[in-house]
């Protein structure tokens, strides 16, 4: 998800990862009941969100992205898409698309247009003109 920022808008982030069978050991009810937002989504409805440890709604805005929450709708600016061994119904309970990740053969990704990024995680991506 570092690779948001150098994302089209409209783009889309897949986090491909099979092995991964949890959202997280640690905060994972939490991560359940807020989902994964914009921060806009919590910040225009504090009032629902003001008892959520500061870490875990960090975490769903920087996997979630930039985008806007104006009168109920949210518009992320990108897509983020879970290939993981997490089930499909639980990546939308927390507001993220689902791909099987058998359907994904990493050296498709090797091209041009699409960025493919090994160990991701390890490294933040900006563009220099993104502000």
């Amino acid at each position: 998800y570092k690779t948001e920022p150098v994302v089209a808008d409209g783009g889309e982030v897949i986090i491909y990862a099979p092995h991964l069978k949890e959202i997280s050991y640690s905060h994972g009810d939490q991560i359940r009941e807020v989902g994964y937002h914009v921060r806009d989504y919590f910040t225009k409805q504090w009032d629902k969100f003001s008892d959520m440890p500061g870490g875990v709604l960090a975490h769903s805005t920087h996997v979630r992205g930039k985008g806007s929450f104006d009168d109920g709708n949210e518009q992320p600016r990108i897509d983020v898409t879970l290939a993981t061994g997490i089930p499909e119904a639980d990546c939308h309970l927390i507001n993220l698309g689902y791909r099987d990740p058998a359907t994904i053969d990493p050296a498709d990704w090797q091209r041009p247009g699409a960025l493919l990024v090994p160990n991701a995680g390890e490294i933040l991506h900006r563009l220099k003109s993104y502000a």
